[in-house]
């Protein structure tokens, strides 16, 4: 995913000079385009991402469309009052970029691991949250927050996420997009952990179990009339999310789950209200904290049963 958006920030750029991109000291490799062709269009700020936004909120009020581009919790957790006060208040024109939501940084231990930042960023009022679920769709979520006027959030995995759709679908902000059709469950998922959630499908297949299976690339706005649809259609809803299970995307489903009468049961997959205490790959992270395929097939079957 990162690639993908540094290579479509790229053109956009080359054809928009008031598009910047702001860096807290990192992805020099990635970013090199940038560095070597379009030197006036990228700033290094140093390790200081506090400073990173507020330097970003001055450019947008002066006509710039700003990315800010760093890892995990960097761009977000720890410089969210400057996003608060400088960006959203503003309604300035600053892209967060974090690369390396949930578990991806998982070797580096509990500061590197993304796990509350949607529910941070989705706090703020006016704040569009993207978590783009492969490449196409980091693409599209890419093309789309340069479109949109204020400040976006863009939660992007490292690489490697599966290929989800062979074409280009119909993408839209706020807008759910279906995999496939199912019976009596579905299943939602947003950002990187769709691997995860479509082998689930498989396993649950395997078994007799037939879920649909929607990703979600905009976690804010939420997709009310795909979750009310759903909701009004089948008997179970799982939500899967690297991140924690309260204020996130959960959270977001759960919400409007609440405002409406249905006997849809929401099953939430995710951190369960804890911090990541441990170190390990991102694949041995999701299995521990119960975000596996198979961990999540599992839950699914508790329920059916």
């Amino acid at each position: 995913m990162r690639d993908t958006f540094v290579k479509t920030l790229f053109e956009i750029a080359k054809k928009d000079k008031n598009v910047h991109i702001v860096t807290g000291d990192l992805g020099f490799g990635v970013l090199r385009p940038f560095f070597e062709n379009l030197p006036e269009q990228i700033t290094n700020v140093g390790i200081a991402e506090q400073n990173m936004t507020g330097v970003a909120a001055g450019m947008a009020r002066e006509g710039k469309i700003v990315y800010t581009y760093s890892i995990g919790n960097f761009p977000t957790l720890r410089c969210i009052e400057q996003i608060r006060n400088d960006c959203a208040y503003h309604d300035a024109n600053v892209k967060v970029v974090c690369v390396g939501g949930g578990f991806v940084y998982g070797s580096l231990g509990m500061s590197h691991h993304a796990t509350e930042d949607i529910a941070m960023m989705r706090a703020l009022p006016d704040v569009t949250v993207m978590a783009p679920g492969d490449l196409v769709e980091a693409e599209c979520a890419t093309k789309a927050i340069y479109e949109q006027q204020g400040t976006c959030y863009l939660r992007l995995g490292r690489g490697g996420e599966k290929r989800i759709h062979d074409t280009t679908p119909d993408f839209k902000i706020g807008k759910a997009i279906k995999i496939k059709d199912g019976e009596k469950v579905a299943i939602f998922s947003t950002g990187g952990i769709f691997d995860e959630a479509q082998d689930a499908c498989e396993i649950l297949e395997k078994k007799g179990i037939n879920p649909a299976l929607y990703t979600f690339p905009t976690v804010k706005p939420i997709d009310r009339e795909t979750i009310v649809e759903c909701a009004n259609n089948f008997d179970y809803i799982v939500t899967v999310e690297e991140h924690n299970v309260i204020g996130g995307f959960s959270g977001a489903v759960a919400e409007v789950l609440s405002e409406f009468r249905h006997n849809a049961i929401q099953i939430k997959i995710g951190l369960n209200d804890t911090y990541s205490c441990i170190v390990g790959s991102q694949k041995y992270l999701r299995d521990y904290y119960g975000l596996s395929a198979e961990k999540i097939a599992s839950k699914v079957e508790e329920y059916l049963k």
